[in-house]
């Protein structure tokens, strides 16, 4: 048995085996190629989990909307069904979901240990192949279902398309209220679908650009409380928090490195020009990465930690460009028309998203680390901020609409775009790593 350990969170997971003798094939009949271009979404049916009254239909509900929200399956219509499942435990009749062209089956159950706490299993089964294909139990707190539901929709993720699953996180972001010339800004977390905000800062101060730590429970972020932007570190889970330093004149944009010990940024000196610093968390040392007469800002690592991209205006209007983590080698990579801003290297490594300006349109694309391959995935009125999926195959930005910012999320084909639920207004989202 593996256990999933968090703060104020214990889920168990246990692999299930099956009650008759089944052989697994070494490769299902099953599965989706994300890596190609046009992917149809998967018919997938997904039964209502047996037992705990409604807690079985919650946790089957939520599985499907992650999985229909990814554009890479086809959650069938329950109205469809034709086989019944009362033990999901038992082999189903695979013919019965052949016939409604479910090619993957979903069952489940919930139930209440003795203890209190929420078991939770589900099995997947291949319909063609006539066989499971993976199956798992888990353990949880009552305050815990949803966290149950999203990591069982990874698993399903994960099994069918080989490519790790990105629902079991959260999102950081600003909440947005209030008039339009009198907006209150708090700093809020959320599950990557919407649900469970949290407000971790009181609006009497504005925030802006909150991003997570590799170590999923810290945050970075820029305050205005004392009158000039300063930039602060924020445990989550308890609130202490930190000043990061009193730098003179103005800091822009701090995110951290991949291993969690230096915070990047922009900072305005006396004499106008922005470049970009390094700051080491322990030492608290500060490195001068760039020294232009222009304005260079929006850094981003890469996974690895041993590049930054950045923007700067150096060649008269702004571009993005790659340097070493030292400062060494900055070099141009983009030579597109308009103006690019807010780089972000993609977890995978392999692409850079970006925000681009032109012609009147606020463009969100991705590039490849040398420029090249660019392609522009959502057009729209004042739209940017992408921030990446841990899997870097979705990302997440803000667009205005109705008087306001709204999130949307948009996957690397750029068709399957999707507006997330919140409250009130939102902007400048950043996505956490898979949570454990």
């Amino acid at each position: 048995m593996k256990s999933i350990l968090k703060p104020l969170l214990t889920i168990a997971a246990m692999a299930l085996g099956m009650t008759v003798a089944v052989t697994l094939p070494a490769r299902a009949l099953v599965e989706l190629n994300v890596d190609k271009g046009n992917v149809e979404p998967l018919p997938i049916a997904i039964t209502d989990f047996q037992g705990g009254d409604a807690l079985g239909a919650e946790i089957s509900g939520i599985v499907s909307a992650d999985l229909k929200r990814s554009g890479l399956f086809a959650p069938i219509d329950k109205s469809a069904f034709i086989e019944k499942i009362s033990n999901p435990d038992a082999t189903p009749r695979f013919e019965d979901w052949k016939v409604i062209n479910a090619q993957a089956l979903v069952t489940g159950s919930v139930g209440k240990e003795a203890d209190g706490r929420i078991r939770a299993q589900y099995r997947l089964w291949d319909t063609f192949a006539g066989q499971q294909m993976s199956g798992e139990q888990f353990f949880a707190n009552d305050a815990n279902t949803r966290r149950v539901a999203h990591i069982i929709a990874d698993a399903i993720y994960e099994r069918l398309t080989g490519e790790k699953g990105y629902f079991d996180t959260r999102v950081v972001f600003i909440d947005e209220s209030g008039a339009k010339n009198a907006r209150k800004k708090r700093l809020a977390i959320m599950d990557q679908d919407g649900a469970n905000v949290r407000y971790l800062s009181n609006g009497k101060s504005i925030v802006l650009t909150p991003r997570f730590s590799p170590n999923r429970q810290e945050i970075t972020y820029m305050s205005y409380e004392s009158g000039q932007p300063r930039v602060y570190l924020l445990q989550i889970e308890t609130g202490q928090r930190e000043l990061v330093g009193n730098f003179p004149g103005m800091t822009f944009a701090p995110r951290f490195s991949p291993d969690g010990q230096k915070v990047i940024m922009s900072l305005l000196r006396d004499d106008g020009n922005s470049n970009i610093f390094a700051m080491d968390l322990r030492s608290r040392s500060t490195t001068r990465l760039t020294n232009s007469t222009a304005i260079d800002t929006s850094p981003s690592y890469s996974p690895d930690g041993s590049k930054v991209v950045f923007t700067s205006d150096r060649g008269g209007r702004a571009q993005i460009y790659v340097m070493g983590a030292d400062g060494s080698g900055q070099t141009r990579i983009s030579f597109g028309d308009g103006v690019y801003s807010t780089p972000v290297w993609s977890p995978r490594g392999d692409l850079i998203a970006f925000t681009k300006q032109t012609g009147g349109e606020f463009q969100i694309g991705v590039m490849r680390t040398d420029g090249s391959g660019e392609r522009i995935l959502s057009t729209g009125f004042q739209q940017e901020g992408p921030t990446w999926a841990p899997n870097g195959r979705v990302l997440m930005f803000f667009r205005d609409s109705n008087g306001g910012p709204k999130l949307v999320s948009v996957d690397l084909t750029g068709r399957n775009e999707q507006s997330i639920p919140t409250a009130n207004f939102a902007s400048d989202p950043a996505w956490s790593p898979l949570l454990e």
